[in-house]
């Protein structure tokens, strides 16, 4: 379980998806991240702190808090589920040799739509020979 604060957080989770390839029977293929429900998302950037807010920042502008969400009349977070969607819940990686094909500034990340904290579970599937 990964503990989020929600609001646009955005997680670098590398280590934890290397530590899983590097644990795996599997020398070469492929780990399908894919993050259980509807509110984040899972994709790849520079982790750098300038990009994080960046990113946060053009997510919020695309999708605003603000707006009227048929959803909130169920629920506060609308919006986050718009985002989470527009990201999308998983991404998949090759790997050789045990290490993650990333480029050099290349982060897999996880980012945390909600209104509140929540604890993430993370499903990794490893696939290959």
């Amino acid at each position: 379980m990964l503990p989020t604060r929600g609001h646009d957080e955005i997680r670098d989770i590398t280590p934890e998806v290397a530590r899983a390839v590097r644990s795996s029977a599997i020398s070469s293929g492929t780990v399908t991240i894919f993050v259980p429900g509807s509110t984040a998302g899972v994709t790849t950037m520079e982790y750098e702190p300038n990009l994080v807010a960046d990113v946060a920042e053009a997510l919020r502008r695309l999708v605003p808090e603000n707006l009227s969400y048929r959803h909130n009349a169920i629920d506060d977070n609308g919006h986050s589920h718009v985002r989470a969607a527009l990201v999308g819940p998983s991404l998949t990686v090759p790997f050789v040799n045990k290490e993650l094909l990333l480029g050099t500034w290349q982060q897999i990340v996880l980012i945390d739509f909600d209104t509140h904290p929540r604890q993430r579970r993370l499903i990794f599937q490893i696939v290959g020979e």
